[in-house]
């Protein structure tokens, strides 16, 4: 909004002409994002207690987990309204990839809260139905792979996206398969930080760095000079993706601040599924879905600790009669609390890697 209002105010005064210049208002955004999750949080979770909106945790979780039961859930729509607003103020609204953006965050973020609706005021441990939510995951992703197939959003082909490390190879889709390729990385990555939720902290402290990571990847794309000398696509207006990208974090940090062990307030899958689901969109967007697995490594880690482990169990049932496990609990942060680690040694060591992830997606630009 700021950005269609003051620049038009320059005749008065130059100083307005600052609100043109994308690190101006992501500055803005980000401490925007801050401010409204740190004024609406208490408010929210006051209304989710009123409303003994708790969590239900499972008997098969670590014994550690089972005080928590009660705790409000659902306070994902604390980062919800802290990204909207704060990107709804700042960035340029007539820009398809912030659009987009937003209506990834409110479309998952939706399906999120019916997830969580049904599991804590119906009392539907599971929630919503496996299928539907997948359906409801998978219809906005193939949606958007047919959007950016039948609309031509950036100088290249849609269906082309960037390779980590190799600035002259480039993986190329047919239309179809790269429809079909948007469902994965949409549903793939909402689920991921949906599996990763599970300790106080952790999904909204990794979420916000990768967050970060792609604010920068969507900087370097926005501007000829930079990704030229990158080797990384030129995407004329996504550099507006800053805007966004680092108004989420801001959201996910200004809650973590309620989060922050021992938690006031989870996210719920109405935060997870719209983090997970925006990061997923935002790849896509910057043609860096591969760059994805690296950013978000430890939601890779998390999710291949559940498969791993199912898959081993199913197997060694079938084979020897009883099922066996590669972890002591899976995802892999409750193997680790099975082994003694405190619930904060465990959340600031993968913050750490996560760290270290995003660190090694930034230095893919330049290894190439």
């Amino acid at each position: 909004m700021l950005y269609h209002l003051m620049p038009g105010l320059s005749d008065i005064n130059f100083v307005f002409n600052v609100f043109r210049y994308i690190t101006f208002r992501a500055a803005g955004a980000v401490v925007t994002s801050l401010v409204i999750a740190f004024v609406f949080g208490p408010m929210v979770i006051r209304r989710l207690q009123h409303a003994k909106v708790g969590q239900i945790v499972r008997e098969v979780g670590p014994e550690s987990h089972w005080s928590k039961a009660g705790t409000p859930t659902m306070g994902g729509v604390i980062i919800i309204i802290a990204t909207v607003l704060s990107t709804l103020l700042w960035a340029e609204l007539t820009n398809p990839y912030t659009v987009i953006a937003l209506v990834s965050l409110i479309w998952m973020g939706t399906i999120g809260f019916l997830d969580d609706y049904l599991k804590v005021v119906h009392g539907k441990t599971r929630g919503l139905v496996a299928r539907y939510k997948m359906i409801g995951q998978w219809s906005f992703g193939l949606a958007l792979g047919a959007f950016l197939v039948f609309n031509q959003i950036s100088p290249h082909p849609s269906t082309v996206t960037a390779v980590p490390f190799l600035s002259d190879v480039q993986a190329r889709f047919t239309a179809w398969s790269f429809i079909l390729f948007t469902g994965i990385v949409v549903s793939g990555s909402s689920n991921a930080v949906n599996l990763t939720d599970g300790l106080d902290g952790l999904a909204a402290g990794l979420a916000a760095i990768a967050a970060v990571a792609f604010g920068i990847f969507a900087y370097i794309a926005g501007r000829f000079d930079m990704s030229n000398y990158l080797g990384f696509f030129y995407l004329p207006g996504a550099g507006e993706l800053t805007i966004f990208a680092v108004a989420l974090a801001g959201g996910a940090i200004g809650f973590l601040w309620y989060n922050a062990y021992p938690a006031e307030v989870f996210m719920g899958d109405t935060g997870s599924l719209a983090l997970g689901g925006a990061l997923g969109v935002m790849a896509i967007l910057l043609k860096a879905e591969f760059l994805l697995v690296i950013v978000g490594g430890i939601f890779v880690v998390e999710t291949l600790s559940v498969i791993v482990q199912r898959v081993y169990f199913v197997y060694t049932r079938r084979c020897f009669g009883e099922g066996r496990r590669v972890f002591k609990m899976a995802p892999i942060h409750h193997h680790f609390e099975e082994l003694g680690w405190p619930e904060t040694k465990v959340v600031t060591r993968f913050w750490i890697v996560g760290i270290l992830f995003a660190m090694l997606a930034i230095s893919t630009l330049k290894i190439r």
